[in-house]
């Protein structure tokens, strides 16, 4: 930190397992990731190269080099495993992940409908190949799912050995644990809260509005997911009380004037 000031609410330090910013890389050059890393790559734990971009991406395995030395893991959005899956391709997907040095793998079923048992099988399978993250919550805005049947999928993935589940938003924001206005399910919310330790939670929470939320509710240390590139250092002074909007929420009213 660049100067002094009480009251600042403790952060976890890096390497981080809770309190996590996990960033949502959609196409940054090499140039701009390092320009990003010199910036903000100390409040950044983890990149996930977004839905199927890695597949297009140019010096793909340079930008995996750059993030990784930075000692940034990088995984590749969970739309390009269910692209591989609905190919059956899966064992081509762990090929892949291997040649590149990709440690940290996503399960999904955002595009695809899989059996649950089946998704749990494949989180199984992936946990000799790294660090499982699975995602939970349909992308499909019509299909609602209640909050009880969040919390036993979110179980059934953490016993089959994912390390965190990620609650769904999409990189909009408006689905999954949001309504389609991107206003926050907070019966939904808090009730997976009840059974799930949040620290084995990532909300996707690509809004300011949705990352107050979370801050204000779980702490400065919440896991935060689809961050943009340009946001990590605001969501890094909302996390401490230095924004507007998370101003009063660490201060200690008694000690203040």
């Amino acid at each position: 930190m660049n100067f002094n000031l009480s009251q600042i609410p403790k952060r976890n330090h890096k390497p981080r397992v809770d309190g996590i910013t996990m960033v949502m890389d959609k196409g940054l050059s090499v140039e701009e990731v390092k320009n990003f890393m010199d910036a903000a790559g100390a409040y950044v734990d983890i990149v996930k190269l977004g839905f199927g971009t890695s597949y297009v991406t140019p010096n793909l395995r340079a930008k995996i080099e750059l993030y990784a030395s930075h000692d940034i893991p990088v995984y590749f959005g969970g739309t390009l495993f269910e692209a591989f899956l609905i190919r059956n391709q899966f064992d081509d997907y762990v090929r892949i992940c291997k040649e590149f040095g990709i440690k940290y793998l996503e399960v999904s079923d955002g595009s695809i409908d899989i059996p649950h048992a089946e998704k749990c099988g494949y989180i199984e399978k992936l946990t000799k190949h790294g660090t499982i993250l699975s995602e939970v919550g349909s992308k499909d805005a019509a299909h609602i799912i209640p909050p009880y049947k969040w919390i036993e999928l979110m179980k059934a993935e953490l016993n089959a050995g994912s390390a965190y589940v990620i609650a769904e938003a999409r990189e909009s924001g408006n689905v999954g644990i949001y309504r389609g206005s991107g206003e926050v399910r907070e019966g939904l919310v808090q009730e997976i809260l009840t059974q799930i330790p949040e620290e084995k939670i990532i909300w996707e929470a690509p809004q300011k509005a949705q990352q107050l939320y979370f801050i204000e509710l779980v702490g400065c240390n919440v896991n935060l997911g689809n961050i943009a590139p340009n946001e990590v250092i605001s969501l890094e002074t909302m996390r401490l009380g230095l924004r507007g909007d998370s101003f009063h929420l660490f201060l200690d009213k008694e000690s203040m004037h």
